[in-house]
């Protein structure tokens, strides 16, 4: 399937949202990035886009969001795409069948997303073995990283996912309802979602948060083809230089920043933008300089080995290359 048959099917199919980037001219190299959800998470590329880093490579980068569990990372592995961006364990399960992924750049760098609690259901300690134990608890599909989280925790609590707690499996927009139904007493969510919640009455503030409590992790990265880090070294070096500054505009221009996301968001209320970004920014979610850490992905590792979801240890230097992003750090 050509790239012109891939867009329009997916648009078709209602899961595809092209962002317009802005170039000046027509680029030399126009690459398509696959998201899997159209996130805040993955601000850093959208100020890249918006201020023009990416062209300053002569790049010209726009973006189609495939809620289709690893469509994205299919996208990629097809030759549909350039780039996916995503948990870097997703290259892990490629290799497993053979493909060779690599991570390039950092984007999320912590686990990006919260337990809530029905309203007058919280926990009354950090006693969460006992807490969770036949609780229903509203998460994500299986397989999506918020899914291994929660598996991941539970075993680290000793409980056993099958039978000591049900776990309903949804999109993750779904969650929010299905506490405000009280089909869940827990649910694993993400920005702006919590605080809707908390502003409707149906949960209160987390009272777990997962960037605070597992640190660094490389929850969501940039990855494509080893083929591409072989055959074109000077256009991924062109990405990963305009993430990089991206990442670090984002840190010291947060108002400028707020405004990329206006504009990537328009349809979201400014007060749920807002409580969006200022969560963010308290715990850290962003890479500060596109680095993806030793540490980083020892969690992410931690993470789904421990949910179960991968069979076989992974070294970093197998599905991960910080070699683009250690030669530039000096210059950005």
């Amino acid at each position: 399937m050509d790239r012109r048959k891939f867009l329009g099917t997916t648009a078709a199919a209602g899961a595809a949202l092209i962002a317009k980037p802005y170039v000046a001219r027509a680029a030399k190299h126009e690459l398509l990035v696959a998201e899997p959800v159209h996130s805040t998470g993955y601000l850093p590329m959208y100020i890249a886009m918006a201020k023009g880093y990416f062209a300053e490579a002569d790049i010209e980068v726009k973006i189609v969001t495939i809620e289709t569990g690893g469509g994205h990372t299919n996208a990629v592995l097809s030759g549909q795409a350039f780039a996916f961006i995503g948990g870097p364990e997703h290259n892990a399960f490629a290799k497993a069948k053979g493909a060779e992924l690599r991570a390039v750049v950092g984007c999320v760098d912590r686990g990006n997303v919260y337990i809530c609690a029905a309203k007058g259901q919280e926990p009354k300690d950090r006693n969460f073995p006992t807490y969770f134990k036949g609780k229903n608890i509203a998460v994500s599909a299986f397989g999506a990283t918020p899914n291994s989280i929660m598996r991941y925790l539970l075993a680290k609590w000793k409980l056993d996912a099958k039978n000591d707690v049900t776990l309903y499996e949804m999109p993750t927009s779904a969650v929010p309802a299905a506490v405000r139904a009280g089909k869940a007493t827990i649910g694993l969510s993400v920005e702006p979602l919590v605080t809707r919640g908390i502003k409707e009455g149906f949960w209160t503030e987390p009272f777990f948060n997962v960037p605070k409590e597992l640190g660094p992790y490389a929850y969501s990265t940039i990855n494509i083809r080893q083929e591409s880090i072989t055959k074109d070294p000077g256009v991924v070096k062109g990405f990963v230089r305009g993430m990089m500054k991206a990442s670090k505009f984002l840190y010291s221009n947060p108002g400028e920043s707020a405004e990329v996301a206006k504009k990537q968001f328009p349809t979201m209320a400014l007060e749920d933008l807002k409580a969006t970004m200022d969560r963010s920014f308290a715990d850290q979610m962003w890479s500060k300089d596109g680095s993806i850490s030793r540490e980083a992905w020892d969690t992410g590792k931690a993470v789904v080995m421990g949910a179960g979801i991968l069979k076989t240890d992974v070294k970093f230097e197998e599905i991960i290359d910080m070699s683009f992003a250690d030669s530039l750090r000096p210059t950005i």
